[in-house]
């Protein structure tokens, strides 16, 4: 059942990705999901195929792709030939145009740009935005081995690195978890984190993601109690460190307030690469995140 459920969360988590990054167009009867890279008097459109890529570029309504066909060791260079004539008498020239997203990128940005005043070019530079986050929450421990499921507190930093102009959906974050011992189960662990967030909901108020906890580094401490022979109990402390890669999934959403973002989220609802102790995922935290 677990495996099950972990199935089904991955392929909901991917369907989403994909539904969200690209968009479905039929050109010449073939339908193709596409990223669109540039929008303009001509937008370019791509995506990769079989480990491939391939090029589009769309101008009055009208769709043409860009090739570049090998014969006999030597490529033909179509697409300079399409390009030219798609933007005769604009004094550009694809002499030194080389078949790579940020060639055909900057090319198109300046035919765009030199037909149309009010053109506001791609930029190909990347807009790196940084937020630091706190957190509080509580967790039921489940990938340990926690006989009562007791229910722990937790509290938490994280940093986010996103680039808004180029993959606005994307985002990687560092985060530190503190979880602390309870009465029945005395558990304490401190874990750092690489994860990565999928945005398939973004608006100006608020985004909804998927979370993938990829790595983790953890250090713990479990005291067990046992009885010796003479019915005493005896306390007995483990510690150690592990790193892991664990690929945990989970849900969040950044709600716009003030001048920063109040975060919910469900984490860690399964794990696609290690064993949970059976226990239905209890993994809750809300807090705050600042733009720096």
């Amino acid at each position: 059942m677990q495996r099950l459920k972990s199935l089904i969360f991955l392929v909901a988590f991917g369907i989403s990705a994909f539904s969200f990054a690209q968009q479905s167009y039929t050109i010449n009867g073939e339908s193709l999901a596409l990223k669109t890279e540039v929008s303009g008097t001509i937008d370019l459109l791509w995506n990769t195929f079989d480990k491939q890529y391939r090029y589009f570029v769309k101008k009055d309504g009208q769709y043409y792709e860009l090739v570049n066909t090998r014969v006999d060791g030597k490529y033909q260079e179509e697409y300079k030939s399409t390009l030219n004539e798609l933007t005769a008498r604009s004094g550009l020239s694809t002499d030194r145009l080389r078949m790579t997203l940020a060639g055909l990128r900057s090319f198109i940005n300046d035919y765009n740009a030199s037909v149309d005043p009010n053109y506001t070019s791609n930029s190909e530079t990347v807009a790196l935005e940084t937020r630091l986050g706190i957190f509080g929450g509580v967790t039921n421990n489940r990938y340990t081995s926690n006989p009562q499921n007791a229910i722990a507190p937790l509290v938490g930093v994280e940093f986010e690195i996103l680039d808004s102009k180029l993959l606005p959906r994307h985002a990687i974050v560092f985060q530190f978890r503190q979880t602390f011992a309870v009465e029945d189960f005395d558990y304490t662990a401190s874990q750092l984190s690489l994860n990565y967030r999928f945005k398939f909901v973004k608006s100006a108020t608020v985004d909804v993601f998927a979370n993938a906890r990829l790595t983790t580094y953890t250090y713990s401490k479990t005291v067990i109690t046992s009885t010796d022979p003479a019915e005493n109990s005896v306390d007995m402390e483990v510690t150690g460190g592990n790193l892991q890669a664990p690929i945990l999934l989970g849900l969040g959403a950044d709600i716009k307030l003030g001048n920063g973002y109040l975060t919910l989220a469900y984490n860690d609802i399964v794990g696609l690469t290690i064993d949970d102790n059976g226990e239905f995922p209890v993994d809750f935290s809300l807090g705050y995140k600042f733009n720096l």
